[in-house]
């Protein structure tokens, strides 16, 4: 289980080193801004770079982001002071060591699945938090994404893993009608946990 995370940190660090810039923000928070809370605990789980961690922690959030690789951190670390915000950003694996339960008011998970941390993810909200999440989808219209159709969702599939939420906005159009508009090669999904 180490080797293979380290192989992911490897890979990562890697990635983070030679790209340009400090990523984009995720589309599902953008599109839904106005359902984001105006203030709590917020996570970006596999942050990256961290555009999306420094846009919620510039709305007043109290953002935490974690990532498995330094680099990554690095940069979002520089990105924040650049910025002027200040958030928590932790080198962290998060399937080894996913979120407390009731710890967040939002949690975003922008092109990252691992199936398995569905349930974690859904306890880690506080009653009322809200999931954003969007990754690649099986019914792409590109070539934009992991070639390995394991790491990309079948049709419906967040609906599936988070079904316990209550849906609040859902996008997956696949390659249905003008593929040249729209969300296409994503599916993303924000869903809120019941008050208990």
């Amino acid at each position: 289980m180490q080797q293979q995370a380290d192989g992911w940190r490897e890979k990562w660090d890697q990635r983070h080193a030679a790209a340009e810039g400090h990523g984009e923000v995720a589309s599902v928070l953008l599109h839904n801004s106005h359902l984001l809370p105006a203030h709590g605990a917020a996570l970006d789980l596999a942050c990256g770079r961290g555009a999306s961690a420094v846009w919620l922690a510039a709305r007043g959030l109290q953002v935490s982001a974690w990532d498995l690789s330094p680099v990554g951190i690095d940069r979002l670390e520089a990105l924040a002071r650049e910025q002027g915000v200040e958030l928590h950003a932790e080198v962290r694996d998060v399937i080894a060591a996913p979120p407390e339960p009731s710890s967040f008011d939002l949690i975003l998970v922008s092109y990252f699945l691992e199936r398995s941390l569905a349930p974690a993810l859904i306890a880690a909200l506080r009653p009322g938090g809200l999931l954003c999440y969007q990754t690649f989808s099986v019914d792409a219209v590109s070539d934009c994404g992991p070639s390995n159709p394991d790491f990309r969702l079948a049709e419906n599939e967040l609906l599936r893993l988070f079904a316990p939420l209550r849906v609040r906005a859902y996008r997956e159009e696949g390659r249905l009608g003008d593929c040249s508009r729209g969300v296409r090669d994503i599916a993303w999904l924000v869903a809120e946990r019941n008050c208990a």
